[in-house]
C-alpha cells in the first residue's frame, strides 16, 4: 500500500484539466496514489477506468449529513471547497496512509516535491503563505498584502498532512467550519475554506509553513520570484527547481494582468502562461468540459439562482419545509410564488451581490442539518434587553428590518 496520497477537488466538467495535474504529479511520483473529490455527481460519461486517478469520491461517499440540502446552499466554487476536509477525513479513515497532499486542479508540478515530504517529518501540517516576501512598494502593498489579510494568509491550493492525531483533530474541526461556513463573504472575514486556516498555527501544534520560493507560484508572489528557464533546461525560481505553479485565475485573465503587473515582460514566465493556455483550450475541446455541474438546476432543468441558494441558506423554516431543494414542485414553486413577494429585489436573475449583502448583512450558522435554532433565543435577547434599556432601540431597529425583508416567518424564526 502507498503510503502518499494526493487529492484535488473538482466537478466533473474540470476532469479535463484535472488530467494535467495528475499527469504532472505522476510524472515525478509514480508510486503515489491520486484522489478526486467530486462536489457532483459522476456522470455516465466519465470512464473511471481510462482517468489518471486511483479513486473518484463524489460527494454523496463522503459522509456529509444531509449532503443534498446541504450541497444547495453553495455555488460550485464554494462546493468544491467545502468537501475538501470531508475528502481529507475519508482518505485518513480508509487507507494505511503515511502523508497526504491537497492541490489545486489548477496547479502543474514541475519537479519532485521530496522537499515536500522531508518537511512533513517533522509538523503534521504543511501551509503556504500566499507571500514570504514583504512588498516595497504601495501599489503591490495594496494588490498582494491587503489582498491577502481579505482572503486569507495562506494560500489552500496546497495542503500537506501527516496523518496522526494532530492532523485528525484538524481535519475534524475544519470539516465541522467549512460545514456551516464555506462562504466567499469577505465582509463576514470568510472566504469559502481559506480564512479559516489563519486560525490553525493558533490552534493546532505542528504548523509548519513552507517559505521556499520555488512552491505556489503564483500571479501574487511574482514580485520576489524570479523566474527563469524553458521547457527544455527547466524552470527555475530564484534559482531553485519550480516545484509547482498555480495558474489561479487564468481563465478569467486575472492570471496574465496580475502577472504582468507585478513583474512586466518575463520570457519564462510568458513560455508558462502560454504553454498552459495552449494546453488548456485542447483539453477544453474535451466532451467532458461541456458536462453540467449536477446541482446547477432545479428537477425540472430550471437554473438555480444565487440568491435562492442563500434564502435557503438563511431560513431553517424553508430548510424544514423542502428538504429536498432541488424538486422543483417544492422550493421552486414557493420562490415563484411567496419568495418573489418576501424578496422582490432578489427575484431576478441579475442580483448584483451588494442587493444581497443588503438584504442578509448579518452573518448566520447557515445550514442547520436538521437542527432547531436554539429555543427562546430571541426570548432570552428581549429579557436581557430590558436590564439594559440602551439596546432596546438597536433591536427595535433589527426586528423592523428582518419583518420588513424576510416577513412574520423570518421574525417568529428568530424568536425561537
Amino acid at each position: 500500500m502507498n503510503k502518499v496520497h494526493l487529492f484535488t477537488s473538482a466537478a466533473c466538467n474540470y476532469i479535463p484539466k484535472v488530467r494535467l495535474l495528475f499527469q504532472s504529479v505522476k510524472k515525478f511520483h509514480p508510486d503515489w496514489e491520486i484522489h478526486l473529490a467530486l462536489p457532483d455527481q459522476i456522470s455516465d460519461a466519465v470512464d473511471t477506468q481510462h482517468e489518471p486517478f486511483d479513486h473518484i469520491w463524489s460527494i454523496e461517499r463522503l459522509d456529509i449529513p444531509y449532503w443534498r440540502p446541504w450541497a444547495f446552499c453553495h455555488e460550485i466554487v464554494e462546493l468544491a471547497t467545502a468537501i475538501k476536509p470531508f475528502a481529507l477525513l475519508k482518505i485518513m479513515e480508509t487507507f494505511d496512509v503515511e502523508k497526504i497532499i491537497y492541490l489545486d486542479p489548477d496547479i502543474v508540478v514541475f519537479s519532485p516535491l521530496d522537499d515536500i515530504l522531508e518537511a512533513l517529518e517533522e509538523c503534521s501540517m504543511l501551509l503556504t503563505p500566499h507571500l514570504t516576501e514583504p512588498e516595497e512598494h504601495i501599489e503591490a502593498v495594496m494588490d498582494n498584502e491587503i489582498c491577502s489579510l481579505r482572503h486569507g494568509i495562506y494560500n489552500l491550493g496546497f495542503l500537506g498532512i501527516k496523518v496522526d492525531p494532530e492532523s485528525r483533530r484538524f481535519a475534524r474541526w475544519w470539516a465541522k467550519r467549512l460545514y456551516h461556513f464555506c462562504r466567499a463573504e469577505p465582509r463576514h472575514g470568510l472566504f469559502t475554506d481559506q480564512r479559516w486556516i489563519d486560525l490553525v498555527p493558533a490552534f493546532f501544534s505542528g504548523v509548519g509553513i513552507v517559505r521556499s520560493p520555488r512552491h505556489n507560484v503564483a500571479s501574487w508572489n511574482l514580485t520576489h520570484r524570479k523566474i527563469t528557464g524553458n521547457f527544455e533546461s527547466g524552470f527555475f525560481v530564484n534559482g531553485e527547481p519550480l516545484g509547482f505553479y498555480h495558474f489561479t485565475g487564468f481563465d478569467s485573465g486575472a492570471h496574465n494582468v496580475m502577472a504582468l503587473k507585478n513583474i512586466g515582460i518575463n520570457e519564462s514566465v510568458q513560455k508558462l502562461l502560454t504553454w498552459y493556455k495552449k494546453t488548456t483550450e485542447e483539453l477544453g475541446r474535451d466532451p467532458l468540459a461541456q458536462i453540467p455541474w449536477a446541482f446547477g438546476t432545479f428537477s425540472d432543468g430550471t437554473p438555480i439562482l444565487k440568491a435562492q441558494r442563500i434564502v435557503y441558506r438563511e431560513r431553517p423554516d424553508l430548510q424544514k419545509a423542502f428538504p429536498d431543494p432541488f424538486d422543483a414542485t417544492g422550493y421552486l414553486a414557493w420562490w415563484q410564488t411567496q419568495g418573489v413577494r418576501e424578496y422582490p429585489r432578489l427575484a431576478s436573475g441579475s442580483v448584483e451581490n451588494f442587493t444581497l449583502e443588503e438584504t442578509f448583512p448579518y452573518l448566520s450558522p447557515g445550514f442547520l442539518a436538521g437542527k432547531r435554532v436554539d429555543s427562546f433565543q430571541g426570548l432570552k435577547l428581549i429579557k436581557d434587553s430590558l436590564r439594559h434599556p440602551e439596546t432596546i432601540p438597536y433591536l427595535m431597529k433589527r426586528g423592523w428590518y428582518i419583518l420588513k425583508n424576510e416577513g412574520l416567518a423570518g421574525l417568529t424564526k428568530r424568536l425561537g
